[in-house]
C-alpha cells in the first residue's frame, strides 16, 4: 500500500468488475456509429466531410483544453489540482486516437478547404497567401500539431505514473521544466490549428483573435468534462476522502472565469470586426447573422454566457456537485453549438440544416474516445499516489 495521506479503504484503482457491460456497449456504439458514418460518407460525401469536421473540432478542443490545464498545473506548481490531474492526463492522452480520427479530414480535405482546388493565378488573395496556404506546408503543420499534442500528453502522463511507484520528486521537477518549453508550442499549435482547420474553411476571412477564441472554449469545455468525470467516479465509490467540495468550488470558479473570458473574447472579436467594417473580415459574421443561423447565434450567446454566468455567480452552485454537473453539461452543449456554427455555415450557406450525419459523427468520435478512455482508466491509479503536494491537495481549504 502506498504511503500517502488517504485512508487505506479508499480504492486507488478502477475496478472493472460489473463495468464490462458498459464498456462493451460503448465499443459496440462506436463500431455502429463509425459504420454508419462511413456509409453516410459514400452517400453524401460533402455533408459527411463537414459533419465529421464539426464533431472532430468539438472533441479536439476538449482534449486540447485538458492538456492546457496540465501545463498550467505544473507551471504554477499548483496544489489543489493534484487529486484531479490524473483524469486530465487520461483525457489528454487520447490525442493519438484524435490523430487517427483526423484521417477522414485528410481524405476529404479538398471538399472542406476550397483553396486546395484553386489553381495559382485564379484568386489574387489566395496567391498572396500561397506561402502559407499550400498543401505540403498545410500537412506538415497538421502532423506537427497532432504530434506535439500527443508527445506532450505522453511525457507528462509518463512522469506522473512513474512517480506513483517511488515518489521521487525529480519527476515533478522534470515535468515542470518541460512545460515551460511546451507552453509556447501549445499556444502556437492550438492557434494555428484553429487557423488551418476552422478559419481555413473560408480562406478569404481572417481574425487575429481567432486562436484565443478557440482556446477560451477549449479551456472551459475541458473543465466541464473534468467536473463530470470526477463526479462520475465519486458516485461510483471512488475518490472518497480525496476529492472534496473544496475542489468543486475551485473548478466552479474556473468555469465561471472562462465563461466570462469566452464572452469577452467573442464580443471583442465581433465588435472590432463590426467597427472596422473590412469586407475580408465581415464575411464570417454576415453569414452567421442571417436567417436561422442568426437564431442559433442568439441562442449560443444567451446559453453560453448569460445563463451559466448568472448561475455560477452563486457560491452555493459551485459547492453542489449535482448542480455544477448540470451547468457543465449545458456549457458543453453550447460549446457543441459553437463548433456547429463555426463549421456548418460554410456548407449550408442559406441557413441551418440539421442532418443525421451530424449526430452520427458526434457519436462515432465520442464513443470511440470514451471506449479508449474507459479501457485505460484502470491501468493507473485514479490520482497521483505519491505526488509531493498530495497532502496539501487533499486538505485543501479555499
Amino acid at each position: 500500500m502506498s504511503d500517502h495521506p488517504v485512508k487505506k479503504s479508499v480504492k486507488e484503482y478502477f475496478d472493472y468488475q460489473g463495468f464490462g457491460g458498459k464498456l462493451l456497449f460503448t465499443v459496440a456504439l462506436a463500431l455502429v456509429a463509425l459504420g454508419l458514418a462511413a456509409w453516410g460518407g459514400f452517400q453524401s460525401p460533402k455533408q459527411f466531410a463537414f459533419s465529421w469536421l464539426f464533431a472532430f473540432a468539438f472533441f479536439f478542443t476538449i482534449c486540447a483544453g485538458s492538456l492546457f490545464w496540465i501545463l498550467v498545473h505544473h507551471a504554477v506548481d499548483a496544489d489543489w489540482s493534484v487529486v484531479v490531474r490524473r483524469q486530465l492526463e487520461n483525457v489528454a492522452w487520447l490525442f493519438p486516437v484524435i490523430a487517427l480520427l483526423f484521417i477522414p479530414i485528410v481524405l476529404n480535405a479538398p471538399t472542406l478547404f476550397k483553396w486546395m482546388k484553386i489553381a495559382p493565378g485564379v484568386d489574387p488573395l489566395l496567391d498572396g497567401k500561397a506561402a502559407y496556404l499550400n498543401q505540403p506546408f498545410f500537412w506538415f503543420r497538421a502532423a506537427f500539431y497532432l504530434g506535439f499534442f500527443s508527445l506532450a500528453a505522453f511525457l507528462l502522463r509518463r512522469n506522473s505514473v512513474r512517480q506513483d511507484k517511488d515518489g521521487d520528486a525529480r519527476y515533478t521537477w522534470s515535468s515542470r521544466k518541460m512545460v515551460f518549453g511546451m507552453i509556447p508550442l501549445f499556444a502556437l499549435s492550438l492557434t494555428f490549428g484553429a487557423f488551418d482547420w476552422l478559419m481555413g474553411l473560408d480562406f478569404h476571412w481572417f481574425s487575429t483573435m481567432w486562436g484565443v477564441y478557440i482556446f477560451a472554449g477549449s479551456a472551459l469545455s475541458s473543465m466541464c468534462v473534468l467536473v463530470l468525470l470526477v463526479t462520475a467516479l465519486r458516485s461510483a465509490g471512488y475518490l472518497e476522502g480525496v476529492v472534496s467540495i473544496e475542489h468543486y468550488h475551485i473548478m466552479g470558479k474556473l468555469m465561471l472565469a472562462f465563461t466570462v473570458f469566452w464572452a469577452y473574447i467573442g464580443f471583442s472579436q465581433y465588435m472590432l470586426i463590426w467597427y472596422a467594417n473590412i469586407p475580408e473580415e465581415t464575411t464570417y459574421f454576415l453569414r452567421r447573422n442571417t436567417g436561422s443561423w442568426n437564431t442559433l447565434n442568439i441562442i449560443m450567446v444567451i446559453g453560453h454566457f448569460f445563463l451559466p454566468f448568472v448561475i455560477l455567480l452563486f457560491q452555493d452552485t459551485k459547492k453542489r456537485p449535482a448542480l455544477l454537473c448540470t451547468v457543465a453539461v449545458w456549457i458543453l452543449l453550447m460549446h457543441m453549438l459553437d463548433m456547429y456554427i463555426i463549421v456548418l455555415p460554410t456548407y449550408h450557406k442559406a441557413g441551418a440544416s440539421l442532418h443525421w450525419l451530424d449526430l452520427v459523427c458526434l457519436l462515432a468520435i465520442g464513443a470511440t474516445l470514451a471506449a479508449v478512455f474507459m479501457k485505460r482508466l484502470g491501468d493507473t491509479p485514479l490520482w497521483p499516489l505519491r505526488d509531493p503536494r498530495l497532502a496539501r491537495s487533499i486538505n485543501l481549504r479555499n
